[in-house]
């Protein structure tokens, strides 16, 4: 793979290292929580059915930021990753397929594109140029007319797993410009007046990935943020909904950190938010607090949101309890 350290890796050191000091005894639940959805082909589900190469992905990186992921481990969940290689892979598939493969590799297990060869790469290269869209953003189907924010999001990652660039990327920066709305945030697609915590964290990760962010826009994004700030402690998806949740906490919380934004999350609440109403005593976390159980996903997010509290480097933390 990829000699450079893509931006996934370089999250997943920062989350481990934010969850160092997680007491053995909470560390273990979430870890056997996450085992649990182990399925017996070495991938993971999510609250029902079969092996899903997007639920592994964020279960195996749940494991690396434990600490969980051991010989056995890698030794199973590597042959469930090479096991879907002769798969033909949508892109949210295609990275979740790489993001495990680099994570397991990392941690001992198989290198997925082992003898795979460039032209093998290439054609990984070529599905996700099929999803271009003539706004210069990326689809989530090779039949989408309009780009998505997110999906172009993963796409760039995407390349960066591949070790590879994203072609014209002046053009998907435009792309991400014209995404932004009066509110100061950004959304996924072009119709949408309204902008969402996730479209937004999306954008900023983009914009900084190609060189596009500026002190304007990282004011902007502030005002926007400040706004869907939920009274439990954590971000609402937009403002017309009534609730944080904790996939929304997280994006917006990496994004606070990220562009070193003061004074709009404050950890204590965070943290009581998080601990207090998404974790499960019994091991893992829900979305949000009309959520019944826990599942994979979730409890990435859950553990990312306390990995976050517990590394807090940038001006955007440093803000009173």
């Amino acid at each position: 793979m990829t000699t450079n350290e893509p931006y996934l890796l370089r999250l997943g050191n920062r989350l481990a290292g934010g969850l160092a000091g997680m007491a053995p005894e909470r560390r273990e639940r979430h870890r056997a929580f996450l085992l649990s959805r182990q399925q017996p082909d070495g991938g993971f589900r999510g609250r029902e059915g079969e092996s899903d190469l997007y639920y592994t992905s964020f279960a195996v990186r749940g494991l690396a930021m434990l600490g969980g992921l051991g010989e056995d481990e890698c030794r199973e969940i590597g042959r469930y990753v090479l096991e879907c290689r002769s798969r033909k892979l949508a892109v949210i598939d295609l990275i979740s397929w790489l993001s495990t493969g680099l994570v397991v590799q990392l941690a001992g297990g198989p290198d997925p594109l082992e003898e795979a060869g460039e032209g093998f790469l290439d054609s990984l290269a070529e599905l996700l140029e099929s999803t271009r869209t003539g706004d210069g953003g990326y689809a989530r189907t090779t039949e989408g007319a309009a780009g998505s924010t997110y999906h172009s999001f993963l796409v760039a990652l995407t390349y960066e797993l591949l070790g590879r660039v994203v072609p014209e990327p002046n053009r998907l920066i435009q792309f991400v410009y014209d995404r932004q709305r009066d509110d100061g945030g950004f959304v996924e697609i072009a119709p949408m007046k309204r902008s969402g915590t996730n479209p937004t964290a999306a954008a900023t990760a983009l914009l900084t990935m190609l060189g596009g962010m500026d002190d304007e826009l990282k004011a902007d994004v502030g005002e926007f943020l400040s706004v869907v700030r939920g009274d439990e402690g954590g971000f609402q998806a937009n403002t017309r909904i009534p609730f944080s949740d904790g996939l929304s906490t997280f994006t917006g919380f990496l994004t606070v950190q990220d562009l070193g934004l003061p004074g709009i999350l404050k950890p204590k609440r965070v943290e009581a938010y998080v601990a207090g109403q998404l974790e499960f005593p019994t091991g893992g976390f829900r979305g949000a607090v009309w959520d019944q159980e826990a599942d994979v996903e979730y409890t990435f997010y859950g553990l990312g949101n306390l990995a976050l509290l517990g590394n807090r480097t940038g001006e955007g933390a440093a803000e009173t309890p």
